[in-house]
């Protein structure tokens, strides 16, 4: 990167907290901008060392196996976004009156580096949905002739983004609630919170400090706040929030919309938000089956993309053209095969109770696989309202005897087959006993409300092994 040097960190002090895939970008921008970097790590194992071996000769000092010390001299910490705020780094960094940005908000402080004009900033947060929404999102504003990329939590840098090479119009940016605490300055052009359900209290300490940070992606937005009508809990974040004069809410819902909402009338997404008079006009901007694929949750996940992008002035065609375009990753919600009738869905990306309970509601009778790392959740209310959808459940994983439990005491009549295995093979069987309960019309769905470590590397390898599965079953 070659660049002129910022006076702020010229000669400063700073400590980056975690290598990892922030820690090492962040620490290579700061050092070219002349700042005095320190690396701290909690690890010292291969990949970490190989990491410092990568920053060390650029003049770089990287601390290995102790991420809890404040350097001397610290004037600024940078740090990755799953590090706790209840770290004793970021106490002694208190205590010392230390600022702690994470790498967002550097990337966020840097976007007119070289004199560039800033590109404004289109951010999406939520429980679940982040990644898809801001992948449509990008879809949308490259079909306006936009240049553009999705970034942020969705693997790509937000750093690499704003100094590199590579000049865009506008970003499509994925938040995490983590990025989001340690991102004081953040001040999007328009942002949405996709739904807000329990997960990692562990990091945040309760929900209302997790919905806190989550909220601060509507902090300073300039033209729309997207929130979803049927989650109040969205809207309230939105009327908490300090935004610029003139920035409106705008709701989407899988119902017939009223003023400032996107909704769906007859088969159709429509739009009586950025439209003129729009106590009486609707704008069409594509047909639900041009979503893929056309679940209640992801048409959700369309709407609010189309939201931000007509917030930014994208025309009704280009969100119609951007939504064809798009394909999803995999793991969400993909359909793998037909066999004998019956549908065989991948849902591992699913790894929580919330998440599951949008791919139940996708699918009239299903046979469900469930299963692995609870991660602390329960399964009552999660059961309850899917039981009628239920044809049967085979429950694999660490933790199945919570869901088993959930079902006897919710879905009594449901034929549940436990399997008694945590080693990768119990897919295969579980495939074939879910084939067993199948009927002509089904659909088998992995949608495993649980995390996948106790079997599999990640979630991408246990929805490889269900596709496998299926595979054999139609061999």
């Amino acid at each position: 990167m070659t660049s002129s040097v910022p006076s702020e960190f010229s000669g400063k002090h700073v400590t980056v907290a975690g290598l990892g895939v922030s820690g090492v970008p962040a620490a290579k921008v700061l050092h070219g901008l002349g700042a005095q970097v320190t690396v701290v790590n909690d690890g010292d194992d291969e990949r970490a060392r190989t990491q410092a071996a990568e920053l060390e000769p650029l003049g770089v000092t990287v601390r290995l196996g102790d991420g809890d010390t404040l350097p001397e001299g610290t004037e600024l910490i940078v740090t990755a976004p799953g590090w706790k705020p209840t770290k004793p780094l970021f106490t002694a960094a208190g205590q010392a009156g230390v600022p702690v940005w994470g790498d967002v908000e550097l990337a966020w402080r840097l976007r007119g580096l070289n004199g560039r004009k800033p590109a404004p900033w289109l951010a999406v947060t939520g429980t679940n949905g982040k990644t898809t929404t801001v992948q449509m999102l990008a879809s949308i504003l490259k079909a306006a002739g936009l240049r553009t990329a999705a970034v942020g939590n969705i693997g790509v840098s937000l750093l690499d983004a704003v100094t590199g090479e590579q000049e865009y119009d506008v970003l499509a940016v994925e938040l995490s609630s983590y990025q989001l605490h340690w991102a004081p300055s953040l001040r999007a052009h328009s942002a949405a919170v996709l739904n807000l359900a329990p997960d990692h209290l562990d990091w945040h300490g309760s929900m209302e400090a997790y919905a806190a940070d989550k909220g601060r992606i509507y902090e300073g937005n300039h033209v729309a706040c997207v929130y979803n009508v049927a989650d109040k809990a969205t809207e309230d974040l939105v009327r908490a929030a300090d935004v610029e004069e003139g920035c409106r809410a705008i709701g989407f819902t899988l119902g017939t919309p009223g003023p400032s909402q996107l909704g769906v009338v007859e088969g159709l997404l429509v739009d009586r938000a950025f439209v003129e008079d729009r106590q009486k006009n609707a704008q069409e901007l594509a047909e639900v089956s041009d979503v893929n694929p056309p679940a209640p949750h992801n048409i959700a996940n369309a709407l609010a993309a189309a939201g931000l992008a007509r917030a930014f002035g994208v025309s009704a065609a280009a969100v119609r053209d951007g939504l064809r375009a798009f394909t999803p990753d995999a793991h969400r919600i993909a359909h793998v095969a037909d066999v004998d009738g019956v549908a065989y869905v991948d849902d591992s990306k699913a790894t929580n109770t919330h998440a599951t309970e949008a791919s139940l509601a996708a699918y009239e009778s299903i046979v469900w696989i469930a299963g692995g790392l609870a991660k602390g959740a329960t399964f009552d209310e999660l059961v309850a309202g899917a039981a009628k959808r239920l044809r049967g459940a085979v429950l694999i994983g660490a933790d199945r005897a919570l869901i088993r439990e959930a079902l006897a005491r919710h879905a009594p009549e449901v034929p549940v087959v436990d399997l008694d295995r945590t080693d990768t093979g119990a897919m295969l069987q579980a495939v074939q006993e879910a084939r067993r309960l199948a009927r002509p019309g089904d659909t088998v769905l992995l949608a495993p409300a649980c995390a996948s470590m106790d079997m599999f590397t990640n979630y991408n390898q246990r929805g490889d092994a269900f596709a496998q599965a299926v595979r054999e079953l139609g061999a």
